[in-house]
């Protein structure tokens, strides 16, 4: 079947939905829809934000940072539910005006300092801590020409592949295909690096794979879009071998159950405010809440 043909209009207007299963939170202005003050815990950093790639990055380096022994970067973490409008609260626009997960704000020193992009967030925390990121030379260019590869490549895999593969209200081969191809070039440039390098950097584990493996490891692990098969991802081997070795880690298996609120509940912790929570967490109090494809 042909796919049918569209013309735009001479002017765009939004009088219909658009998104498929998150047409409910897509609109074309920004700025907050209700008053919402955040919650604040005992913490220096206060995290808003959902186990999404995005959101998992920064769990992620918050619970290495503390396995290194940095007591000073506890943290809260408290969900933003993105599916029923978190995201649009007057108090999450003040700290991230664009709307999206995860925000952070660093309560730590004399005045609260807000920091939004996940990039960002652990950029500061990296040079706060003075972890994860080498401080000088061709090391730090390394890792951060990875870090911003994977901020500008992943729109391509979540809301380009991941959007019109799994979550589009209706399938349409060219988008299919266009998106394909390119997740599949992406998945490509991280398998030719780790063939040679032990990890995306270098030798050495770092902020690059903080940032990465919870876009490009969960999807070459069968853990995003369902797409594993479709995508041939066990072809990676280099890619494979980097991304059990990183689903391995400790402190990376407790990122990712902070702030989720779906899937296996044993692999869920909705609020996370002490690192006991991950043995004593209660989950009743909270209803699930879906996730979206490109926070």
């Amino acid at each position: 079947m042909s796919e049918p043909e569209y013309t735009p209009p001479a002017v765009w207007t939004w009088d219909k939905a658009s998104g498929g299963q998150f047409a409910n939170i897509n609109r074309p202005i920004a700025g907050a829809t209700h008053d919402k003050e955040l919650p604040v815990g005992n913490h220096p950093f206060q995290l808003y934000s959902l186990a999404t790639p995005n959101g998992v990055k920064v769990t992620v380096m918050f619970e290495e940072l503390l396995a290194l022994g940095h007591g000073a970067a506890e943290y809260d973490a408290w969900p933003i539910r993105i599916g029923e409008g978190d995201q649009f609260g007057s108090g999450f626009v003040a700290i991230n005006p664009n709307s999206k997960i995860p925000a952070l704000v660093d309560r730590s020193g004399p005045e609260p300092i807000r920091i939004f992009e996940s990039g960002a967030i652990l950029m500061h925390l990296a040079e706060k801590f003075g972890a994860f990121l080498p401080a000088s030379g061709a090391a730090r260019a390394e890792a951060l020409s990875w870090l911003f590869w994977q901020m500008g490549s992943a729109p391509y895999l979540g809301g380009g592949f991941g959007h019109f593969y799994a979550y589009a209200p209706a399938k349409y081969e060219y988008a299919i295909n266009r998106f394909t191809m390119e997740a599949k070039r992406q998945l490509d440039v991280l398998d030719r690096r780790l063939a040679n390098s032990e990890y995306v950097a270098g030798p050495d584990y770092g902020i690059a794979d903080v940032a990465i493996w919870p876009w490009y490891g969960q999807v070459a692990l069968g853990l995003a879009y369902d797409a594993a098969e479709f995508l041939q991802v066990q072809d990676y081997r280099h890619l494979q071998r980097w991304a059990k070795a990183i689903a391995e880690r400790p402190a990376v298996k407790r990122g990712r159950m902070v702030n989720r609120l779906t899937g296996e509940p044993a692999e869920q912790l909705h609020e996370r405010h002490d690192a006991g929570d991950f043995e004593t967490r209660t989950q009743d109090k909270f209803a699930p809440a879906e996730e979206t494809q490109n926070a």
